[in-house]
């Protein structure tokens, strides 16, 4: 018997048995990507609904989740972009990014530009941080929050995530409410997770979560 399952392993897990492990325990998503997929994501809300337990989705690298869906509880969130930059070793890509020959790319290359949806199946491993951002922004969700992939071999010993929010419209003066934040996480060569990234994720298993 469990409280608490904490899957850690690839989106596929989630996909294939997040049902069968809400209907025994609470199910932390180590990897949210997997809730890109509108069927998963319909699939294991009604299962905990109807369990009891509780669905989790950790922060992990996202900084500012938490006012990121106060915002959308609020209705003032208005966009969302989240840029990653990595060294091209670090991506394991899947569908059309996989044709990309990573290893050619010599300098800045956009990989990608588009709603999280499409990208998150793209990149199970790499884009988890955008997931849970596009999960705290409820208001937008995957179609709406615009994620940016960047492979770039200037940068081999970090990860970077820019987020730029904006919210309201202030209708006196037409000033717009944004923050910009970058995370720059120490990273190995070639890693797909930043060294300050399991410390986080260690912090939502100990009750700091999204939901």
């Amino acid at each position: 018997e469990a409280d608490l399952i904490i899957e850690v392993a690839h989106p596929s897990v989630t996909r294939t048995y997040g049902e069968h492990f809400l209907s025994a325990a609470n199910l932390l998503v180590g990897s949210p990507t997997a809730l890109a997929d509108e069927d998963t994501e319909r699939r294991l809300r009604g299962r905990a609904k109807l369990s009891g337990y509780t669905l989790y989705i950790p922060s992990g690298a996202l900084w500012g989740g938490e006012d990121i869906m106060k915002m959308a509880d609020r209705g003032t969130l208005r966009s969302l972009k989240i840029t990653m930059t990595k060294h091209p070793s670090s991506f394991k890509l899947e569908g059309k990014l996989a044709e990309k020959d990573l290893s050619a790319i010599q300098e800045r290359t956009v990989l990608y530009e588009g709603p999280t949806r499409q990208l998150c199946p793209m990149a199970p491993n790499n884009v988890n941080t955008m997931a849970a951002a596009s999960l705290a922004a409820h208001t937008l969700g995957f179609d709406k929050v615009i994620g940016v992939l960047v492979a770039d071999p200037s940068v081999p010993d970090r990860h970077l995530v820019d987020i730029e929010v904006t919210g309201p419209t202030n209708e006196t003066t037409g000033l717009v409410f944004s923050v910009t934040t970058r995370r720059s996480n120490p990273a190995a060569p070639g890693a797909v997770t930043g060294a300050a990234t399991f410390g986080s994720f260690w912090s939502s298993v100990l009750g700091k979560m999204f939901f």
